[in-house]
């Protein structure tokens, strides 16, 4: 059975007195086209941290999982009750262009940190999935697995997510041929043999192996 994600990492921050407490998350991070896009959700505060789907608020968001493990529908479903419901919420990005420049990391970093500045309210702490901000000068909590144990994460990684894909989807029609609105930029046999076929596009990361394998294959 899937995890369900609660409030509890949220409390340990609300119990130090720290209200505005930020749930970060990025997609992209290993797909070989297209931009990282990162999350950033504050969630209002409960009192019963145990039954927080009973908040009036919070009730939409009861569904809010991990967004790997939700159907697209799903997501889709869940994106303007998010935004309906948070304290604040925005998406920031890398560019494919930035992640070559900089390396995937540091690009997810300064995605987080754009989605962070674009919140319009300042967060007091930031529970993040695995990765630390350690140029935010902000009390944070990177946690394993976040996006499935933490609501505010969990809400972060839907945004991110289902913005990304509609920004593939975009792609797709700008870009035809490399099937971006099926595998979203991902490492799939259909994207490999579109690399194969129509070489690198410019919205291919040119750092990563199996773009730079090709492009070295064309230029033969």
């Amino acid at each position: 059975m899937p995890i369900t994600p609660t409030l509890q990492f949220e409390h340990t921050f609300w119990s130090r007195g720290l209200a505005r407490v930020a749930g970060v998350d990025e997609a992209g991070r290993g797909a070989w086209a297209g931009p990282v896009v990162a999350g950033a959700v504050i969630l209002p505060r409960v009192s019963r941290v145990k039954t927080w789907w009973l908040n009036d608020a919070l009730r939409a968001l009861e569904h809010a999982r991990d967004s790997k493990l939700l159907s697209p529908a799903q997501r889709d479903a869940l994106y303007e009750p998010i935004r309906a419901h948070a304290l604040a919420s925005a998406t920031g990005l890398a560019t494919n262009d930035e992640i070559d420049a900089l390396g995937i990391v540091p690009a997810t970093r300064l995605a987080m940190q754009r989605a962070l500045d674009a919140l319009g309210v300042a967060p007091d702490a930031l529970l993040l999935d695995a990765l630390k901000l350690p140029a935010v000068p902000l009390p944070q909590k990177a946690i394993i697995r976040g996006d499935q144990i933490s609501l505010s994460i969990a809400c972060a990684s839907i945004l991110a997510k289902v913005t990304r894909d509609r920004m593939l989807i975009e792609l797709d029609a700008q870009l035809p041929g490399y099937g971006f609105a099926q595998h979203k930029g991902y490492g799939t046999a259909a994207h490999q043999a579109a690399l194969a076929e129509l070489g690198a596009s410019r919205a291919h990361r040119k750092s990563f192996a199996p773009v730079a394998q090709q492009r070295m294959k064309d230029e033969r």
